[in-house]
C-alpha cells in the first residue's frame, strides 16, 4: 500500500505545469492595461495622481493626496492656536475640507492645489469654530459681526501701530458702536463660566467662588403676593378699622386693650373687627375671581 502512495505522490508532483488554455481568437493578442502610476510623493507625482483620481477615482492615489497635503493642513490650522481648542483637534477638521477638496478638484482648471485647497481647510476650520466651541447659543448674525469686527480690528492695529477704538472699528464696518460692543462682548461669553471659578483668581479654602454669588429660593417670597393683596385691601378700610386691626394682628394686644386706647367698649371693638375682617374677605375674594 505505501508503494502505490508513493507512485501516486511522483506522479501528481512531477506532473507538469498546466498553461493557459489554448486562445480560439484569430486576431492579434490584447494588449495588457496600463499600470497603475505609483504612489509618489513629489509635486509632479501628486499632480499626476490628481489627475489619474479624478478620472478613475482610485482609493490609493486618493489617500496618497491627502498624506502629501497633511503639512498644508497643519500649517493652515497652526493660525488658529490662539482660539481653545488644541492644534491636533484642528488638523483634523482640516482634514475634512482637504478630502472635500480632493473629491472637488478638476485638474482641467490649470489651478494649483495648494490654491485650491486651502480655502476649504480654512473655511471647514472656521466652520467648526462658529458652529461647535460656542457652549452658549449665540444668533448667527452676531457671530459673523464678531468674526468681521476681529478682521477689521487686526487689520486696523497693522494700519495704525495701536489698538483701534470702538468709534474707528465701527465706521470701518458701517456699523454702531452699540452692534461693534455687542459684538466684542459676544466673543468673550463663547464658553460657559465655572460655578466652582474663585472669584478672586486664587483657589483656596476660604476663597469664595461664583456659586458663592448665587442666589437662593426665599422661601418668604410665595406669601409676597398675598402680603401686597391684603395692602390693598386694607386701603378699602376706614380709618377706624384699620387701627383696630393693626392693633389686633400687628402690635398682639387684646380687644379690652384696645378698647381701652380707642375709648370704646369691648363688645364695640368686637363688633367692628368682626365687619373688617368680613370686608377684608369680600374684597380679597373679588381680587381673586377678577384673575
Amino acid at each position: 500500500m505505501s508503494t502505490v502512495m508513493e507512485m501516486h505522490d511522483t506522479l501528481v508532483l512531477d506532473a507538469p505545469t498546466p498553461g493557459p488554455p489554448p486562445s480560439f481568437s484569430s486576431g492579434p493578442p490584447v494588449p495588457r492595461r496600463a499600470k497603475r502610476p505609483g504612489l509618489v510623493t513629489t509635486e509632479t507625482g501628486v499632480h499626476i495622481l490628481l489627475r489619474y483620481y479624478a478620472r478613475t477615482r482610485c482609493g490609493r492615489s486618493r489617500e496618497a493626496i491627502i498624506a502629501h497635503y497633511s503639512g498644508l493642513v497643519r500649517s493652515l490650522a497652526a493660525r488658529f492656536l490662539s482660539r481653545s481648542e488644541s492644534l491636533d483637534d484642528l488638523v483634523q477638521v482640516g482634514a475634512i475640507g482637504l478630502i472635500r477638496a480632493v473629491d472637488r478638484y478638476d485638474p482641467a482648471r490649470a489651478l494649483p492645489f495648494p490654491v485650491y485647497a486651502a480655502p476649504s481647510i480654512l473655511g471647514e476650520i472656521k466652520h467648526h469654530f462658529r458652529d461647535r466651541t460656542w457652549s452658549v447659543k449665540v444668533p448667527r448674525s452676531l457671530q459673523e459681526r464678531l468674526l468681521q469686527a476681529r478682521k477689521v480690528d487686526a487689520a486696523l492695529s497693522a494700519r495704525l501701530g495701536r489698538r483701534p477704538t470702538v468709534g474707528e472699528i465701527a465706521e470701518a464696518l458701517e456699523l454702531t458702536e452699540e452692534d461693534v460692543l455687542e459684538a466684542m462682548e459676544t466673543g468673550r461669553k463663547t464658553r460657559a463660566d465655572s460655578l466652582d471659578r474663585p472669584l478672586d483668581g486664587e483657589a483656596g479654602e476660604d476663597g469664595l467662588t461664583l456659586m458663592d454669588r448665587v442666589g437662593s429660593w426665599d422661601s418668604d417670597m410665595h406669601a409676597w403676593e398675598a402680603y401686597t393683596d391684603l395692602a390693598r385691601a386694607l386701603a378699602c378700610l376706614n380709618p377706624r378699622e384699620q387701627e383696630i386691626l393693626r392693633l389686633r394682628f400687628w402690635e398682639d394686644e387684646s380687644q379690652t386693650q384696645v378698647a381701652e386706647k380707642l375709648g370704646l367698649s369691648q363688645m364695640h371693638v368686637s363688633r367692628l373687627q368682626a365687619r373688617a375682617l368680613a370686608r377684608l374677605k369680600g374684597i380679597l375674594a373679588d381680587e381673586v375671581a377678577r384673575r
